[in-house]
């Protein structure tokens, strides 16, 4: 029984199905937001809304079912699970902003699509490098702002008169948010403002920012070049299971030496014509290692498994600190 939930639950259709699920759950949320749509069809937009929560609460109870203790150990499935808890909380009296949270059920969208999935983790992987980049820029805003705290303050103090205010104007015009009306007024008074707003900009926007692009880029490649290992891993190990079993199979018994030979049969010390070779071959274990074709193939089967475990093993030390965290 667990197993058909499993096949049914993790099948391509199922998880098709939720995607589906979840855009018709999102459009019902942004319809509610249109007066109109709501006066006339209100009763059918909360029907479909509840049916797409009822839906996602019996996905999660199969998914404990099937997985039972190593649900918890999935990330992806602690966050469906507080997505869909948000939405069952109670939307009324002082809990009524809750109400507001239930189109967070639309980000279960990143636990479902395996390409999204990706680009979250890529994301994750990307944050101690992106960690660095942002106190780099910190470093930078601060030191402008000083700077033109010191140099504008008394020329537009609505725009540099403390270092708060500068703060938050260098933040604009890093965001390319009216600079230069910014520029302009200041360069009223000073007309070399522009080499610091010119400076400011490209060390803050094209450089710093792009590093971040940079970071992302990066990430996402490790992540696929891993998840590309780990299939190669998982493929080869599903290989080796399904060609094991034709290596254990028992060999055929080896007549006893000591049974006496039929009457009429050649002496032990000569070897019947038409059977040339037959004692070698029953004391390597049966004909089908020796004397057939099929023992050849036998060999080749044989050491092809042998050169793929030692792929599978280089490969597993290899990602050997990947590992750990791909399982969880």
């Amino acid at each position: 029984m667990r197993e058909r939930i499993r096949v049914i639950v993790f099948g391509k259709r199922f998880q098709q199905f939720i995607v589906a699920v979840i855009l018709v759950n999102a459009a019902t949320l942004g319809l509610e937001t249109v007066p109109s749509v709501v006066e006339r069809h209100g009763d059918l937009l909360t029907l479909v809304d509840h049916a797409a929560l009822y839906i996602f609460v019996a996905e999660l109870a199969a998914k404990v079912y099937v997985e039972r203790w190593r649900f918890a150990r999935d990330p992806w499935n602690l966050f469906d699970t507080l997505i869909v808890g948000v939405a069952l909380l109670p939307a009324t009296g002082g809990l009524s902003v809750l109400r507001s949270l239930r189109v967070l059920r639309a980000l279960r969208l990143l636990s479902v699509v395996p390409s999204l999935r990706r680009v979250v983790s890529a994301l994750l992987r990307a944050m101690p490098g992106m960690s660095s980049i942002v106190l780099l820029l910190s470093l930078v805003l601060y030191v402008a702002a000083v700077m033109a705290t010191k140099l504008y303050g008394q020329t537009a103090p609505q725009r540099f008169g403390s270092l708060p205010v500068s703060l938050f104007t260098l933040f604009q015009t890093m965001t390319g948010d009216d600079w230069g009306n910014i520029a302009r007024e200041v360069m009223t008074r000073h007309p070399s403002a522009w080499v610091f707003f010119t400076a400011f900009i490209l060390v803050s926007t094209f450089i710093v920012l792009n590093l971040f692009m940079a970071v992302v880029v990066s990430a996402m490649e490790e992540e696929s070049a891993a998840e590309r290992q780990r299939a190669m891993v998982d493929l080869a190990l599903a290989g080796t299971a399904l060609a094991h079993p034709t290596t254990s199979d028992p060999a055929p018994p080896v007549p006893a030496a000591s049974s006496p030979p039929p009457s009429g049969s050649a002496p032990s010390g000569s070897t019947p014509s038409g059977s040339i070779g037959a004692g070698p071959v029953a004391a390597a274990g049966g004909p089908e290692f020796a004397a057939t074709p099929g023992g050849s193939a036998e060999a080749r089967v044989l050491e092809e498994l042998a050169a793929l475990r030692e792929e599978v093993a280089a490969l597993r030390r290899q990602l050997a600190p990947a590992e750990p965290a791909h399982r969880k």
